[in-house]
């Protein structure tokens, strides 16, 4: 369940009425590695073994294909009331598990609960993807994943992201409190699935910050867009990683901040360059 109704008091100019509100869930998802605590993260409920899948992956800690198994367990009576037990038959696990996050991780910041700064800053190549997406096309994605924000039509209080490959075709959606969640969960389905090779084009609902631009990156997803407003270290950061990245892709206008040459105006759907 994603919503939640809560009675309130809606107040107006001239009168008040008591009404059944909407809410998107949030709660809490403790996820153990190996049966050893690694974090508790704020989400809201549903797709919960792609969200550990996406996280682990994007974060360089288990990035397998394969060789791994989940436990969920639900707990009663417990101020966490769900958990996740990753176990991974590959021993190739960061031997610093314990130093990349302390307990607690909000659901509006994807790297809240890092220890290490180190652990932010990615040092792969550059993405040298040459794709190059049509303008129009971008904002029919947008359009696409808009029209299937189920939970946020409901509530106004979700963030959304999606997946395309490079000829539009939507390949996953998610919704979540949390941008940072909707992404990892988006990531985790597609692994899944073995089709992450095939995205080229994540969108998110609202503003682009350092964190969603580091999973794209390691997802090898070559253009992130968003919504509302790119953060300074979300360009800065883009460009070094060979991302691009478009922002205020809304009312038939897209700004583009770098590598801007994968965005064109050329009605195509898409072309390799």
């Amino acid at each position: 369940m994603q919503t939640g109704l809560f009675k309130a008091r809606r107040f107006n100019a001239t009168s008040s009425d008591e009404v059944n509100d909407s809410l998107t869930i949030e709660a809490p998802l403790q996820i153990n590695i190996n049966s050893r605590p690694f974090t508790i993260t704020m989400r809201t409920p549903g797709d919960d073994l792609h969200l550990v899948r996406g996280l682990l992956y994007t974060e360089n800690i288990y990035t397998q294909p394969n060789g791994y198994d989940f436990q969920e367990r639900k707990q009663r009576n417990s101020e966490v009331a769900y958990s996740v037990n990753f176990i991974s038959e590959n021993e190739n696990l960061p031997a610093d598990l314990e130093k990349r996050r302390s307990l607690l991780s909000v659901s509006s910041c994807g790297i809240c609960g890092k220890k290490d700064l180190a652990n932010l800053m990615q040092t792969a190549p550059q993405l040298q993807d040459g794709i190059q997406i049509s303008r129009p096309l971008l904002l029919a994605m947008f359009a696409k994943m808009n029209s299937q924000q189920n939970t946020f039509n409901q509530s106004g209080g979700s963030h959304a992201a999606a997946a395309f490959d490079c000829h539009g075709e939507l390949l996953s959606i998610k919704e979540d409190i949390g941008r940072h969640n909707a992404v990892d969960k988006v990531i985790g389905m597609l692994l899944c699935e073995d089709r992450l090779q095939s995205a080229k084009v994540l969108l998110v609902s609202g503003r682009v910050s350092f964190e969603i631009v580091t999973k794209a990156f390691t997802a090898k997803i070559p253009v992130l867009a968003a919504v509302s407003a790119p953060s300074s270290l979300a360009v800065e950061t883009a460009d070094k990683m060979g991302i691009t990245l478009a922002a205020f892709c809304r009312k038939n206008r897209v700004t583009v901040y770098s590598h801007i040459s994968r965005i064109i105006e050329d009605k195509n759907a898409c072309q390799t360059i």
